[in-house]
């Protein structure tokens, strides 16, 4: 009688679901709520007047656990400026076939120019298309901002720019330019 009673108990369970609504998430269709300070994706952001933060430095290839960031840096002239101050980051690729988001890439960087943001669908199917240049991983530029190579602020030092003291271009020099 008790193995009965255990059976019946069971289907309990059993009926109790079947019976249920399922929760079933639509992703591909309809993807979920991501939190606001998940860690995806990389990017490389800019100064207000659009140039480019990396110094070309390299500590965040130093930094990276699974050795998924490559850097090169190259000196900044006068005629072709992409970041305040000497050095730029020529080359800049993440390997995201290797990258295990750990973040210690963004903790070595002395510049706050690499961030992670929520983006989080990332998958291809081709290895190739899964190392990332740094055309797909540079902040896009915002109103304000002119497409690097150009000049610092006029009147501007590299520690204005380190100290957040540069604004966005104005809106009538940006369309002179473009």
């Amino acid at each position: 009688m008790p193995k009965f009673i255990e059976a019946i108990k069971g289907f309990g369970v059993t009926f109790g679901t079947m019976f249920k609504k399922p929760i079933t998430e639509e992703y591909p269709e309809k993807p979920g709520p991501v939190a606001k300070r998940y860690h995806g994706r990389h990017q490389l952001n800019r100064y207000p007047d659009g140039l480019e933060k990396c110094i070309g430095c390299e500590l965040c290839a130093w930094a990276c656990p699974a050795d998924a960031i490559y850097v090169e840096g190259a000196d900044n002239t006068e005629h072709e400026r992409y970041s305040p101050g000497e050095r730029y980051g020529r080359v800049y690729q993440i390997n995201y076939l290797r990258c295990i988001g750990c973040g210690l890439c963004i903790e070595a960087c002395p510049t706050r120019a690499l961030t992670m943001t929520n983006e989080y669908e990332m998958a291809d199917d081709n290895r190739a298309d899964l190392i990332w240049g740094k055309d797909k991983l540079l902040a896009p530029l915002r109103s304000g901002m002119l497409p690097p190579p150009h000049p610092m602020a006029p009147g501007a030092t590299d520690d204005d720019y380190y100290l957040g003291n540069i604004g966005p271009v104005p809106d009538k020099i940006t369309e002179e330019a473009r």
